[in-house]
């Protein structure tokens, strides 16, 4: 039985909500994708404009799951970025560096591309920082800075120290920071929504409330829901940490890790003015950072504090409040009116895994926290690959990932103490 969407700001503002209808009976296509997110729309999304038929299949509502609980920031961070690089210089020699540097800004050009294109309605913005919660991580950050501006980014960035932060930020938290103009922050479901309007108005079949019970495969592959089934020649799986097919296959890859977000009640302006003067989105440098931004209605949106047992959190806005008035101890009290958790796929070498269950089903999964950027790249590889052109693909697809043995419960266990290994070491970075 699908479920509702959850009580996030995101779904409390939706542009204009989706009604797509339940499959039922049969129907054949060319590639059927199951998972309604980011993943799933953009791949179909690619795929539309490449003139293939697609149906998509989504157990409840486009945008229901991770893609519609996030921070709506889009980031160049790539968690994974130096495992990435070593296993892709085995394969792609001195060009590693610079395909991985690409990566960061890659999604950036989808996204913006696509609004562009389809006019999509999505409060984008643009301007990010990433504040040095110690004067320790200044040396990151100017790290960065560097490589950027080597790489030609030296009009999209500047390090602030901590009297330059307070144009950009209302709080005496953090000891400098790294403006970025290039990244953006943005309304996840609308954005998603807009995507799968794009695709269906391209021709792509798109049902809600239509959970996939079992894959077929073979010369053509059966995709089954409870009133229905699809056959088609491909099937793409893109349900990240929400979806349950292809143990067999994808047990003990990928962990699901809660994020928690909350939002405000609607600022005064002046207030809102005083927390982020410059509408900029941030996060910080810890191992498990806070990360927040203005909503375009001025309200702040406020996430952190991930659980990494794989269980959602009982009350996120009490767990999030402490931090919120930490930050900005104007907000002490604040009403705080929405409050939501989102499973993220993390894995352990933080490198997405693309790769096949069978020769015709295909899967792409697990962003580790950095999937509205990351999400549109990979729909754009996956298009690709089913299209013929697998040399992105199969890069990804030869990666090496760890595997936990036994079940995901101890998986989780085991990441859940890994990180607070890290949390402890925070202490001395």
């Amino acid at each position: 039985m699908s479920e509702p969407r959850c009580n996030s700001y995101y779904n409390a503002t939706i542009n204009d909500e989706t009604n797509f209808p339940e499959l039922e009976g049969e129907i054949r296509v060319d590639v059927v994708i199951v998972g309604g997110g980011f993943t799933g729309v953009a791949t179909a999304l690619e795929l539309s404009e490449k003139g293939y038929k697609v149906a998509l299949l989504e157990a409840n509502k486009i945008g229901w799951g991770a893609t519609g609980r996030n921070g709506g920031q889009v980031t160049g961070s790539l968690s994974g970025d130096e495992a990435m690089t070593k296993q892709l210089r085995k394969r792609i020699g001195s060009d590693a560096e610079q395909y991985v540097w690409n990566m960061r800004w890659r999604g950036h050009e989808i996204i913006k591309e696509r609004v562009t294109k389809y006019g999509i309605a999505c409060d984008l913005k643009f301007g990010h920082l990433h504040t040095a919660y110690k004067p320790s991580h200044l040396k990151e950050l100017e790290k960065t800075y560097v490589e950027g501006c080597r790489r030609g980014m030296a009009n999209d960035l500047a390090m602030l120290n901590k009297a330059e932060l307070a144009e950009y930020i209302g709080t005496p938290l953090y000891h400098g920071g790294l403006l970025n103009k290039r990244n953006m922050h943005l309304h996840s479901v609308n954005l998603c929504i807009g995507e799968a309007r794009a695709a269906a108005g391209l021709g792509a079949q798109i049902f809600e409330h239509s959970a996939v019970l079992d894959i077929c495969d073979g010369a053509l592959a059966t995709v089954t829901t409870a009133k229905g089934k699809v056959v088609a020649n491909r099937v793409v799986l893109a349900g990240n940490a929400y979806h349950k097919l292809a143990r067999k296959k994808l047990r003990g890859m990928l962990f699901p890790a809660s994020l928690g977000n909350c939002a405000t009640v609607q600022l005064p302006e002046a207030l809102a003015q005083n927390l982020i003067p410059k509408d900029v989105a941030v996060y910080d440098t810890r191992f498990v950072l806070d990360y927040y931004r203005l909503t375009a209605d001025n309200r702040l949106m406020f996430g952190g504090g991930t659980n990494y047992s794989g269980r959602d959190s009982k009350n996120v806005a009490a767990e999030l409040r402490p931090a919120i008035e930490k930050t900005f101890p104007q907000l002490k009290g604040v009403d705080i009116e929405f409050g939501w958790t989102g499973m993220a796929g993390i894995v352990l070498n933080r490198i997405p895994q693309l790769g096949k269950v069978s020769p015709n089903v295909y899967y792409c999964q697990g962003y580790s926290g950095h999937g509205v950027a990351t999400s549109h790249i990979m729909g754009e590889i996956m298009a690709n690959a089913v299209a013929g052109e697998l040399q992105e693909f199969d890069l990804f697809a030869q990666m090496s990932h760890y595997r936990i043995p036994l079940n995901e419960w101890f998986g989780n266990q085991a990441l859940a103490l890994g990180m607070m290994y890290y949390k402890v070491m925070e202490n001395f970075r």
